[in-house]
């Protein structure tokens, strides 16, 4: 929630805007608690408070009394209001807590005296923000603006090519991209390598990019474009909008083959899958990373078997991954892990310094079996192999 950092969290990667726009900081104050006193341990309601993030976001939690305890929603009215729904709620004694996984945030906080604020904190990455609910009344409530309405998506037989595309160096000394993004109509990439782009497009690992120059991997560049046709598109249309750019602006052109190369291949471990089918509607999947106690949290959203291999073999694992599950759909789920230094081209995210009595998460390979029921074995598979004719650096724009 806290500007949609869990997409963006560790600056890797998004191929999808699953989360919210930034909207301008909130101006209001939090108002003061009725003087209606309710019953110990009553936390049934609407609860409000403003997060002082990268700029003041009010939020907007409604709590209801259900057969199995307590439920909730949460709203932050200043990045779209669309309402998130708590993973799990609990309340023991005068202590609340809620987590809300599908962007990686939780609260605790302590109920006061009389059941009408809640003071605690908000933890959405690395460093905690302070979040104090009051419990609001008809006059006191905040209105919850309509979500706006979902985006138009592109014909599926619709074939795209870019309409406006820049290409600019990046001279910021990155080793690593640092993102696909899709907002709305308009894609961005930070600090990719033109072996990233190729990997992006033709959906490869770059160990399956042959007879390249050498600045192929070395010179970066950000790009912006939007498509041409009206809509937004889906991931293969990305990827034929990436292939056309490649062809027209860098001059690829290459040929084919198939090569035994070390892979990682992706089963269902024995005790079967653990995912959850999707909350979201669209045609893309989202990712995002953020360090934490313990290890580092991967998020995965609306995301096929292919999508999250293609995501695993771009920007974490040194080979190419395969998927073998059998899984059909889309998926939530999400993986805490400790990377090491052979993932994220050599340089992991950096962890928060770690408690002496903090539980060190597992590895990536123990973590997606215990966690997701995935399993990842590295062995030796016949891949497609791009072998790259001719190149050229981009002109200026």
């Amino acid at each position: 929630m806290v500007a949609a950092r869990w997409i963006t969290a560790a600056a890797l990667i998004v191929l999808v805007p699953v989360g919210f726009a930034q909207a301008p900081a909130a101006t209001a104050p939090a108002v003061a608690p009725p003087a209606l006193v309710h019953a110990r341990g009553d936390i049934a309601g609407d609860w409000q408070g403003t997060l002082q993030a990268e700029k003041s976001l009010r939020i907007v939690v409604k709590i209801t009394k259900s057969d199995k305890g307590w439920d909730a929603m949460m709203y932050s009215i200043d990045q779209g209001a669309y309402p998130i729904k708590a993973s799990s709620v609990t309340l023991n004694g005068s202590t609340l807590k809620f987590s809300v996984e599908m962007i990686g945030g939780t609260y605790e906080g302590t109920l006061s005296a009389d059941s009408n604020s809640i003071a605690g904190t908000w933890t959405q990455g690395p460093k905690p923000l302070p979040l104090t609910l009051l419990r609001t009344t008809k006059e006191t409530a905040w209105e919850i603006p309509a979500p706006p309405p979902p985006p138009k998506l592109m014909a599926a037989d619709a074939d795209p090519s870019f309409d406006v595309a820049t290409i600019k160096p990046n001279n910021s000394g990155g080793t690593s991209m640092q993102g696909l993004y899709l907002r709305g109509r308009s894609f961005s990439i930070r600090n990719g390598s033109l072996a990233d782009m190729i990997a992006f497009a033709y959906n490869v690992h770059k160990k399956q990019l042959v007879n390249g120059p050498g600045w192929m991997d070395n010179d970066r560049f950000d790009i912006d474009g939007v498509p041409d046709k009206e809509g937004v598109p889906n991931d293969k249309q990305l990827r034929k909008m990436m292939q056309k750019l490649l062809a027209d602006r860098f001059k690829l052109t290459f040929h084919q083959e198939k090569r035994d190369l070390s892979a990682y291949v992706l089963t269902v471990g024995k005790g079967g899958q653990k995912l959850k089918p999707t909350q979201l509607n669209g045609p893309l999947p989202g990712f995002g990373m953020r360090p934490g106690p313990g290890g580092l949290m991967l998020n995965v959203r609306n995301s096929t078997m292919s999508d999250f291999t293609s995501f695993l073999q771009m920007l974490v694992l040194d080979r190419p991954v395969v998927d073998r599950t059998g899984i059909t759909g889309r998926f939530d789920f999400e993986c805490k892990f400790t990377p090491d230094d052979s993932q994220f081209n050599g340089h992991p995210p950096p962890l928060p310094k770690q408690a002496e009595d903090a539980e060190t998460s597992p590895n990536l390979f123990e973590a997606l079996l215990q966690q997701d029921g995935l399993k990842l074995d590295a062995q030796k598979t016949a891949v497609d192999v791009i072998a790259i004719d001719h190149v050229e650096k981009p002109s200026a724009n």
